[in-house]
């Protein structure tokens, strides 16, 4: 086994050390009721509450020397017990990851998994027992400081407790991947593990973590640290009994723990395929954590860390990370916010299902009032209908109350009355995807609302300077398309046309930000980012068909890139005929540079046009769709058919950022991930067309100056 007190981090420290935000460990002495002493460290960075402690080689090497001042001190019979909290608000938000994505070699990244064993598995070995009271936000490392201690108490209140590490390509490499399991059971924590993050980075609130054994006492928040230390002193007395019943039995090492990481496994290849390597290696090492001792667990632990972290996945989830949670909250190009205009009240043209969702949005985020309009009454009442139990299961699912469900269904109200709009800020079309009829509605409701009520469009891949052409004032019209499902989808592309004034578009990103959408301003071209690119990916698939390629072969094709489904698994969620219409648009559009199909056409008009597997993934055509196509006999195989995809997509790509159809790659690769889905670990298009050398063979260069590569091993 490692001794990791002969390896020198000199080396690790100093990479870190001119960017680190040091967490500083401080002590202090508390004298319990029962005259015990307890050693009390409080991590603290120095920052306010916007900015969480995290914990880098610096941090750890003072928390190093901390713990081995508290051993001798144990030793000596200065203080009966040690305990680990946190600034207000946060115990530890895990590893500074901004650096920890520039580790210069396998070497360094092996020592960052060694480093924080070293020091957490000390919070064990101190000579006496070990609390964390963990009062706030606990993440990745912020879990596994608590896990090494001996016992945990947690605030009620602790909005996020996780293991995240999965989400970002990497596992749990400071004893959470071995401790974990051991402590609350291998289904549990499978859900914390690998599940959760899988779910868009789903963290668990404070008693959601209790239920499943992560903390042995919870205390409200009033007096947490108070009543923490209460109980502390009534465990180390012996009047408190502590009761882990999820910690797992011999029964279940036996006969559940393979059973369940098998059935993990195989949902993981059937929803995921097998290109991420961070769930994959996660579940080696909790299958793994069954036997064997814990230096075992962890030098596990730090083979693997090392080896994600030197990787390409990992610096490109890394990558699109900080798109996420940077670049999203500064959108490039979007004007200074105080153009923006209030919003008082919402418009929402159509009241078909997309409209409903809209109007559902608007009012829960917006708080303002909202009224929705359609050919006749009946349409209007069935969206109203929708809008109104939509709401109660909200309700009933106890994300409102019930009278905030009752201020929401007064707020929204419907109408066939365009004379209704008139005191309407906002107004946003939702119809049929014509270009004639959004400029009717358009121009139907202009003669109503005020000059300055911005009228947004939620077009696909029209041109919104046509649907305002005829308009008087053409200025504020922008588009604002979402992405179904609207509650769901993150992203929105905020569409500035040519006479688009800034006051229009300053209000169009600061309703995005109410809405808690990621926008990200495109200019007026043909199907906009997400639905040119797909286009391709899409026409790529069908031309392929056309050729005499069987579809199981297709939908295999494009595994390499890790997308969420397959070219007709998309096709089938979105619709055949939307599909088609998209197709018809882009190649109107570029004829020589787009595939459009007629079977698309011709399968549009079919009930059932592909046969499913349980898991929802596409196998087949029916056999009624085989028969309607007409395909040729020159079959291709799965790696040309990748290849023309990342190909395709790399000269799109370059085509649009030399048209400056967005500001940068990274717009790009925001719109692919928030809106279409593509994985983490890609990092979007641009750096996976760069890997595998899609970029060199189509332009001669690389998107990214250097390429986002990992080390290596």
């Amino acid at each position: 086994m490692t001794d990791y007190s002969k390896i020198d981090f000199s080396e690790l420290a100093a990479a870190f050390a001119d960017d680190e935000v040091v967490t500083h460990s401080y002590v202090r002495d508390i004298r319990l009721a029962s005259g015990r002493v307890l050693a009390l460290i409080t991590l603290d960075n120095g920052r306010d509450h916007t900015r969480p402690s995290t914990l880098g080689p610096v941090t750890l090497l003072e928390l190093n020397d901390r713990l081995d001042e508290l051993k001798v001190r144990a030793a000596a019979g200065e203080i009966q017990a040690v305990a680990i909290t946190g600034k207000p608000y946060f115990l530890a938000a895990g590893a500074d990851l901004s650096k920890v994505g520039e580790i210069p070699s396998r070497e360094i990244a092996l020592q960052m998994g060694q480093l924080g064993h070293f020091v957490l598995g000390k919070l064990g070995e101190l000579g006496v027992p070990s609390f964390c009271f963990i009062n706030g936000l606990a993440l990745g490392g912020g879990v596994e400081i608590a896990l090494n201690s001996d016992y945990r108490t947690l605030d009620a209140s602790a909005p996020a407790i996780a293991l995240p590490e999965v989400f970002l390509g990497i596992i749990p490499g400071w004893g959470g991947a071995y401790l974990l399991p051991n402590l609350i059971g291998i289904e549990n924590a499978l859900k914390v593990v690998v599940e959760n993050p899988l779910k868009n980075n789903r963290m668990l609130k404070a008693p959601e973590a209790f239920g499943l054994g992560m903390a042995d006492a919870m205390f409200p928040t009033v007096n947490f640290l108070e009543d923490s230390l209460k109980w502390a002193d009534g465990v180390l007395g012996g009047t408190v009994q502590v009761k882990r019943p999820n910690v797992p039995g011999k029964l279940e090492k036996l006969a559940k723990w393979d059973i369940a990481i098998g059935i993990a496994r195989k949902t993981l290849e059937a929803k995921l395929g097998t290109v991420a390597k961070s769930p994959y290696r996660a579940l080696d090492l909790l299958k793994a954590a069954k036997s064997g001792t814990k230096a075992e667990g962890f030098e596990r632990e730090d083979e693997a860390l090392a080896d994600l972290v030197a990787g390409d996945q990992f610096v490109a989830s890394i990558y699109a990370f900080n798109l996420v949670q940077k670049r999203a909250k500064r959108p490039a190009g979007a004007p200074d916010k105080s153009l923006a205009r209030k919003v008082t009240k919402v418009g929402i043209i159509g009241a078909g299902l997309m409209a409903s969702q809209f109007a559902l949005l608007f009012v829960r985020r917006l708080q303002v009032p909202v009224v929705i309009t359609d050919l006749d009454q009946a349409r209007v009442d069935k969206g109203l209908a929708y809008i109104t139990d939509e709401i109660g299961k909200l309700e009933q699912k106890g994300r409102i109350d019930g009278d905030e469900a009752n201020r929401l269904r007064a707020l929204v109200s419907g109408t066939t009355d365009k004379a209704d709009f008139a005191d309407c800020d906002w107004v946003i079309e939702a119809v049929f995807e014509d270009l004639a009829v959004k400029q009717q509605v358009f121009a139907d409701v202009e003669q109503y609302v005020s000059e300055t009520a911005v009228l947004a469009t939620n077009t696909s891949s029209l041109s919104v300077e046509q649907i305002g052409a005829n308009l008087a004032h053409p200025e504020r019209v922008v588009g604002f398309h979402f992405f179904n499902p609207v509650a769901v989808m993150p992203l929105l592309e905020i569409v500035k046309a040519p006479a688009t004034d800034d006051e229009t578009l300053a209000t169009a990103f600061a309703v995005a930000a109410k809405l808690r959408k990621s926008a990200v301003l495109t200019a007026d071209a043909p199907g906009f980012v997400v639905n040119r690119l797909l286009a391709k990916v899409m026409g790529e698939a069908a031309r392929a068909v056309d050729e005499g390629t069987p579809v199981p072969v297709v939908e295999k094709a494009l595994a390499p890139i890790g997308l969420p489904m397959g070219p007709f698994e998309l096709i089938d969620l979105v619709g055949w005929a939307v599909a088609a219409h998209v197709q018809d648009t882009m190649m109107r559009e570029f004829p020589d540079r787009f595939y459009a199909s007629e079977n698309m056409h011709v399968l549009s008009k079919l009930g059932e046009v592909v046969e499913k597997d349980k898991n929802g993934k596409v196998v087949d055509l029916t056999k009624e769709a085989k028969k309607a196509i007409t395909v040729g006999k020159t079959p291709v195989d799965e790696a040309t058919i990748l290849r023309r995809v990342e190909d395709e997509l790399a000269r799109e790509i370059k085509l649009m950022l030399d048209e400056k159809v967005v500001a940068a790659a990274e717009d790009i690769d925001l719109c692919l991930i928030l809106g279409a889905g593509w994985p983490f670990q890609a990092g979007g298009a641009t750096p996976y067309l760069d890997r595998v050398g899609a970029s060199e063979r189509v332009f001669g260069d690389t998107f990214h100056h250097p390429p986002i590569l990992g080390v290596g091993a």
